[in-house]
């Protein structure tokens, strides 16, 4: 079923060759960071630069959780941030949602408390998104939890999203 499931989105995204993208809090947290350091300067220029090139060649998604994370007064550069959210369409965080992020943090594929990280990839699990970009590369990006957020999708009879930073999801030719 689930190798199924996989085969299936794939095949749909090569014939509709558009690709469902969520961007994550940090996506937009990077674009208009004000830090100096290499990395955080790094970020915001791919941030930027792949928003400017690659945004047309997928369809992009933000769930309310980002729009509620970007919203905190204590956000930094929180009026910015959600600026470049503009145009995204906004997924719905239901019940199915919360009880599959729910999942995620008891088999400890992500961090509790329920909020954050394993409400990003319910969603995006539950609205069968293709891709999850984010530059957390602690909890979201990170390769050891593949294996394990795959398993427990399966398992549950879903489709992991793609999990990776920015700089890994590049279309050739539109540099």
């Amino acid at each position: 079923m689930c190798r199924y499931a996989c085969r299936k989105r794939a095949a749909l995204a090569i014939i509709e060759n558009v690709a469902k993208v969520y961007l994550e809090t940090s996506f937009f947290s990077a674009c208009v960071s004000t830090r100096r350091d290499v990395n955080s300067a790094f970020w915001r220029q791919t941030s930027l630069s792949w928003l400017k090139t690659q945004r047309s060649a997928h369809d992009l998604f933000i769930s309310d959780i980002v729009l509620a994370e970007l919203s905190r007064p204590s956000y930094p550069q929180s009026r910015a941030a959600l600026e470049f959210t503009v145009g995204a369409q906004v997924l719905e965080v239901n019940e199915d949602t919360l009880g599959l992020a729910r999942v995620l943090i008891r088999e400890k594929v992500m961090p509790g408390p329920l909020e954050g990280d394993a409400l990003h990839v319910a969603a995006c699990v539950h609205h069968g998104m293709d891709y999850l970009l984010t530059w957390n590369v602690r909890h979201l990006a990170n390769p050891n939890k593949r294996t394990h957020l795959a398993a427990v999708c399966y398992r549950l009879g879903r489709v992991p999203p793609e999990i990776m930073t920015p700089n890994m999801l590049w279309e050739p030719g539109d540099e």
